[in-house]
């Protein structure tokens, strides 16, 4: 059943919001919204980031079921994102490189890849410790950049880099009363900032899984359970970027459920994973390409302006679907 989810989540994805670029055969990226507006119809309205999980996506859907036609997508996509990008594969913001870094890996491709490795090394400086800037010419520091950063590097090999980042968020950004991840600071100021998201949960995990820190994988798996997902029920973060928190955290916990060895840690993971996906599963409305779903995984979808019709919430529940459809 996991898979089948997975597989019309994917198709809903892809009927609804994938597109050529410009009319150029060839190419393909989602449509930030559904119905698109003309900026969206035209991909003057993307978002560099998004692109990179819709390729992660399809990255997770290749592994679960591979087809030559997903593949020769996938290099669509990759090629796409680049020509979209006015020929780089870089940006500002050294969280969004870090994904797509992220994904051009899995997926194989590798030109992207030295660039964005050159980019994010430069990122990192000693001021409050550590830690890499969330953008060139700011000055914030923060998990979301530093998460997927370090899950890139120790993929590249240099785990050294890797270690350092997850021991910099670990020192100065794990609340220690409660477990969970903050999502930044300010060097200048010392200045936390202590919002919660479940994305600076879901990378925290991940970079951790990859420098085998046991202890804090569990420790904040258990932090997961007791205070953001009541119920079981990974809590949503409405529309735009936050529409794929959520998502990100089921990916990673999924990982761990998998990696960890049997125990209680392993066995919330997989039960965070499942049950999220129960209920979005459950909260699905029929439209037009197939299922929509949520961006509050606890509430049934609505077919309005709102938040739901964003690529980012469809996307960030097939992330969800695939992930659990790696756990049964």
């Amino acid at each position: 059943m996991t898979a089948e989810r997975a597989q019309a989540a994917e198709d809903a994805v892809r009927q609804r919001h994938l597109r050529r670029v410009w009319s150029l055969p060839g190419t393909a990226l989602g449509r930030s919204g559904w119905p698109p507006d003309l900026g969206q119809r035209l991909h003057w309205h993307w978002n560099y980031w998004w692109q990179a999980q819709l390729l992660d996506g399809l990255a997770d859907a290749q592994l679960r079921s591979p087809s030559p036609e997903r593949e020769r997508l996938i290099g669509q996509v990759v090629r796409s994102i680049h020509l979209r990008n006015f020929g780089r594969w870089t940006n500002e913001y050294y969280d969004d490189i870090a994904w797509l870094g992220l994904a051009l890996q899995r997926v194989g491709h590798e030109d992207g890849l030295p660039p964005i490795s050159a980019q994010l090394h430069e990122g990192w400086t000693p001021d409050a410790g550590g830690g890499i800037w969330w953008r060139r010419g700011d000055r914030f520091k923060n998990v979301p950049a530093n998460g997927p950063a370090a899950i890139f590097h120790a993929r590249e090999g240099d785990v050294l880099r890797a270690k350092e980042i997850v021991d910099w968020m670990s020192e100065k950004l794990v609340d220690p009363e409660t477990g969970l991840v903050w999502d930044g600071l300010r060097p200048d100021t010392g200045e936390l900032v202590k919002f919660i998201y479940t994305y600076c949960q879901g990378v925290y995990l991940g970079a951790c899984l990859e420098v085998s820190h046991v202890d804090a994988v569990e420790r904040t798996i258990r932090a997961v359970a007791d205070r953001i997902a009541p119920g079981g029920v990974l809590i949503g973060q409405g529309g735009g970027d936050g529409g794929l928190f959520a998502g990100i955290l089921a990916r990673y916990l999924a990982l761990a459920a998998l990696r960890l060895p049997s125990g209680e840690a392993a066995s919330t993971a997989r039960s965070l994973v499942l049950s999220s996906a129960d209920a979005c599963w459950a909260g699905a409305i029929d439209a037009p390409g197939g299922p929509l779903f949520s961006a509050d995984w606890a509430r049934p979808a609505v077919v309005d302006e709102g938040p739901d019709r964003d690529l980012s919430v469809q996307v960030g529940a097939w992330l969800l679907f695939e992930a659990a459809a790696t756990l049964t």
